[in-house]
């Protein structure tokens, strides 16, 4: 079922407002992961669209359960290292997994410390998730792209990126014009990108976030015995004279 799912929605990318959305998305990872540089990169799901083509790592893999993915795997329970990747991509990924945390619990195992995550999804607070909504109420979201998958808000995933150790360190919304089928009457809405990004710049149909994990640093506890020792004495100063400020140890209580 995974896999239809997955080759449903690469399907859908082919359709006038599939090729709108991945026109602006795939110019915003392109930019998002450019630079950002180490040894292993990977790409979870939509094997048939490159999205670390702007990369320049050595090794990069397609992972996920779709037909083309060089990797066969779950995207929630990923066949790699701890601490391995340096560079993770989830295009669409979220919304379309009945288990969404597992999937970035998964993404803080596998990268790096200071290892990045790029994120696609699909905005709720925008036409096109009000499109969505409508189509749940009248029942048309059962089997269409992308209605049929869950929407994230960007202030959800964040907090969900947060507690996992993450910080967003890059991000943008776009895609303003509503989600009609017919090319043409994309194309008339052009106009409203500029304006959208002017007056209502949250509420893009499509975001991209480009998060970091941070790597806490350890603290070494020490055994309670060790602040039974004795502690230096302190030192004051006196002052002389000459203007030259010597120090000598204060008196024992």
């Amino acid at each position: 079922m995974q896999v239809l799912e997955n080759d449903a929605l690469a399907e859908w990318f082919e359709s006038p407002r599939g090729k709108y959305v991945l026109s602006w998305e795939q110019a915003q990872v392109d930019n998002a992961v450019d630079d950002v540089f180490g040894f292993h990169a990977v790409q979870v799901g939509l094997p048939g669209i490159d999205f670390l083509r702007e990369n320049r790592m050595s090794l990069k893999i397609r992972a996920g359960n779709g037909a083309l993915s060089t990797l066969q795997c779950s995207p929630e329970h990923l066949p790699l290292a701890s601490h391995s990747i340096d560079l993770l991509v989830l295009p669409h990924v979220l919304e379309f997994s009945d288990n969404p945390h597992q999937i970035l619990r998964e993404a803080e195992r596998v990268l790096m410390p200071e290892g990045q995550v790029v994120i696609c999804g699909f905005n709720p607070l925008s036409l096109w998730g009000l499109r969505r909504r409508v189509g749940a109420t009248l029942g048309w979201n059962k089997g269409a792209y992308p209605w049929e998958g869950k929407f994230i808000g960007l202030l959800r995933l964040k907090d969900w990126l947060s507690l996992l150790g993450f910080e967003l360190n890059g991000g943008r919304f776009g895609c303003y014009a509503p989600p009609f089928a017919q090319s043409s009457w994309l194309q008339r809405s052009d106009f409203m990108e500029k304006a959208g990004e002017r007056w209502w710049p949250i509420a893009g149909g499509i975001y991209t976030v480009r998060a970091v994990k941070r790597h806490v640093g350890m603290r070494i506890v020490t055994p309670t015995w060790r602040d039974s020792r004795a502690k230096p004495r302190a030192l004051v100063q006196v002052a002389r004279r000459d203007n030259v400020i010597h120090v000598r140890p204060a008196p024992r209580r």
